[in-house]
């Protein structure tokens, strides 16, 4: 039996590269979770990271090879070892009819669940993807065939519109009427995405990202301060507090 706030033992079961840096990781567990909230890996010898739930049976992860334990991660093989902790911190929660997904990079990871409980409960769900690239634009063949509308951006002009992901966001929301928009990805996307939602009177609700060390609200590092959405409260820690946070204007 699993203790609560202690890490438990798993292997992996599945690995699919999805680019040059990235992986499908999943696992020998289920784990009963809210679409947003997230888990902590750790390895022997390389620490612990936070990563967002992509899915919950079995748990899968997207890992990026962009640190010293994402890369230890990327050099399993299946029926290696991992241990879990999880999972952790406040998700979303599915609030209207017509819901707008909004996802940067690897940010796409935690909208997928959420994309598939909306469609389950008759939802009506638009998906707007942006990254540099097109490499860059993670699991927009998996929206598509859940049946999610899906638009992207990206900076060079490699896929979909030429641009930051913002445009197609405010036409989506100007085109659906939008009841909910909910994303993920960088912190300066997340802010331009939190500006638009004032201008447009759109309810929001926003993952961030910080710096997580212990994911239990401790240490403090992962602190999200009022100056990157004005509306965030001060000491606001997103592994404790978040890293879900929502706003409604109505």
């Amino acid at each position: 039996m699993k203790k609560p706030g202690m890490f438990s033992k798993t292997t992996v079961t599945a690995l699919k590269m999805i680019n040059e840096k990235t992986i499908w990781l999943a696992l020998d567990e289920d784990l009963a979770a809210v679409p947003g909230q997230f888990v902590m890996v750790w390895l022997p010898g390389c620490g612990e990271k936070p990563f967002s739930i992509a899915s919950m049976r079995p748990l899968g992860l997207l890992v990026v090879d962009v640190g010293a334990c994402s890369h230890a991660i990327h050099q399993l093989s299946i029926g290696d070892p991992i241990w879990i902790k999880g999972p952790l911190g406040h998700g979303f929660a599915l609030e209207g009819e017509s819901l707008l997904l909004v996802g940067g990079g690897y940010g796409s990871a935690p909208l997928l669940p959420l994309a598939q409980e909306a469609l389950t409960s008759g939802k009506r769900v638009n998906v707007c993807l942006g990254a540099q690239s097109e490499q860059g634009l993670l699991l927009m063949d998996d929206f598509g065939e859940i049946g999610c509308d899906v638009a992207c951006s990206t900076e060079d002009g490699s896929s979909g519109y030429r641009g930051l992901v913002t445009s197609i966001v405010e036409q989506a929301i100007i085109n659906n009427e939008v009841d909910t928009l909910y994303a993920c990805g960088p912190v300066g996307m997340l802010s331009a995405l939190a500006d638009l939602c004032k201008t447009h009177l759109v309810n929001y609700q926003l993952s961030w990202e910080a710096h997580m060390r212990c994911g239990m609200g401790l240490c403090g590092s992962c602190e999200v301060r009022p100056e990157q959405d004005p509306h965030l409260p001060i000491g606001w820690l997103a592994c404790f507090d978040g890293p879900v946070y929502k706003h409604q204007w109505v």
